[in-house]
């Protein structure tokens, strides 16, 4: 069971560090390429039609995978609730998008996006990778996204050549996300059995898909709502441009982070179904110092780095980019510990009162916050809106776990991980006060960093380190003995 949780999160991180890896080849020439307006206009775009997708899918994707990871063992359910939520999916994704054809398709500024935009609803509907995460199988969902990415990245450079060039870049997101879906249909038959269409109640599982569709608007409200907001209050699309690009770069970090909550979402699942209670217990106070681990050299590292990574990265003009990254910084932390409270806690074990309260409450705080500050300080206001309302989604949360876990012992769990970073970040702002703004001087600082950090955490006898140090050391001894 370690071994395939191990082997599921080593194919995840590997796509992980893919999509990490393959933003610092697109990005840069994008960002140049389309400009901060033509980013703009793509990020708001892309804002709309996640609404309309989010309400077609209906908080399906999160409800299946738990469903199937409560019944991977049995064919027969999976297969009868396999197709009862892709009808049901069906049925939503068609209302969503007659209505988003009425709203935006027919007329506007934007229409011409929005008709290509159109055809990412229909993609939607073909997608079935909650059920592949849910019998956590995650090597084809990884071998399918590194082709993509790698289509992805060729047709960019062949396509997008100037600022004129939005529609192509919108068609090359609907064109992967359709072959993407398209392709995981191509294996289904062998994980389900025959079901007759008389046995399928489609509507039984309404209730409780809206009680997850629930947080799952409210997550949005906190994420993409903010672009909207920009857009529509300011009307400057250079605005939505600069926080596109800073949240991008975060979620390309976060990624890494996130990942392992991904692979653990259907192992907790499976522990609930059977009553294992201590097994959720030690794998969330594992979880939550690899987590620990993770997010602190990224968060400090990228405080450290912004000055001379912005300019080398997304080229002039984007100066605000700079201090909007070392103010969205803490959301790594933040998001990194709700993703394992929220979705590999909360939700597993049937706590979705407590879950959605959480997000309702920091969607409400980043919107009226959006209204007051985005205003005055624009695309720095919403960044300060984002990080005060993700931070109260993790507060909300930690408070629902008090009786459940001892959150004092998490707090224990970061304070070697925090010590080690804070050493780390002067390390690294020493470094580049002294080195010219280049390519190798961001490496340089990296490097050390990251040298800086494990040498700490090593003196610290930091338990995770010293692990990976004795399992190095004893595949030597036995390659050594071969």
């Amino acid at each position: 069971m370690k071994k395939k949780v191990l082997k599921n999160y080593i194919y995840n991180l590997s796509y992980q560090l893919l999509i990490l890896f393959l933003p610092f080849i697109t990005t840069p020439y994008l960002a140049r390429t389309l400009g901060a307006a033509g980013t703009g206009v793509y990020s708001f775009t892309i804002s709309i039609v996640t609404y309309f997708i989010l309400f077609g899918s209906l908080g399906l994707s999160l409800y299946g995978q738990r469903e199937i990871a409560y019944n991977q063992d049995s064919i027969e359910r999976k297969s009868k609730i396999f197709w009862e939520l892709i009808i049901l999916r069906l049925i939503f994704m068609l209302i969503s998008s007659m209505v988003f054809f009425f709203m935006f398709v027919k007329s506007g500024e934007y229409a011409q996006y929005y008709r290509i935009l159109l055809f990412q609803l229909f993609a939607s509907c073909l997608d079935i990778t909650w059920f592949y995460q849910g019998i956590e199988e995650f090597k084809k969902i990884v071998i399918r996204n590194f082709l993509l990415k790698i289509i992805n990245i060729v047709l960019i450079f062949l396509l997008i050549k100037n600022s004129e060039d939005v529609s192509k870049y919108i068609f090359i997101y609907v064109l992967d996300t359709f072959i993407g879906n398209l392709i995981l249909w191509f294996n289904i038959k062998k994980n389900l059995s025959k079901v007759k269409i008389s046995e399928l109640k489609i509507f039984s599982h309404l209730k409780q898909t809206v009680l997850l569709f629930i947080p799952q608007i409210a997550i949005q409200l906190y994420t993409v709502l903010d672009k909207t907001m920009i857009g529509i209050i300011l009307k400057d699309m250079t605005e939505v441009g600069y926080y596109e690009q800073s949240q991008k770069l975060i979620k390309m970090l976060l990624t890494v982070v996130t990942s392992i909550g991904t692979v653990l979402l259907p192992r907790m699942a499976h522990f609930f179904a059977n009553g294992n209670s201590d097994e959720i217990k030690k794998y969330m106070y594992l979880t939550f110092q690899f987590v620990f681990l993770l997010t602190f050299p990224l968060l400090f590292g990228l405080i450290a780095i912004a000055s001379d990574f912005v300019p080398i990265f997304f080229g002039d003009g984007y100066d605000k980019v700079i201090v909007i990254l070392r103010l969205m910084s803490p959301i790594i932390l933040f998001i990194g510990m709700s993703s394992i409270i929220g979705n590999q806690y909360l939700l597993t074990t049937k706590k979705q009162k407590q879950y959605t309260f959480s997000v309702l409450c920091g969607a409400m705080i980043n919107f009226l916050l959006n209204c007051v500050l985005i205003g005055r300080y624009f695309s720095y206001g919403a960044t300060i809106a984002t990080v005060l309302a993700e931070f109260s989604v993790t507060f909300i949360q930690l408070f629902f776990i008090r009786n459940e876990l001892n959150i004092k012992r998490i707090i224990n769990l970061s304070k070697n991980y925090f010590i080690a970073s804070l050493i780390m970040l002067f390390v690294c702002i020493f470094i580049g006060y002294f080195m010219h703004n280049t390519y190798f001087s961001i490496l340089f600082q990296v490097i050390v960093g990251g040298i800086v950090y494990i040498w700490i955490l090593s003196f610290l006898q930091d338990d995770i380190l010293l692990n990976i140090f004795k399992k190095l050391k004893n595949r030597k001894e036995i390659k050594n003995e071969i």
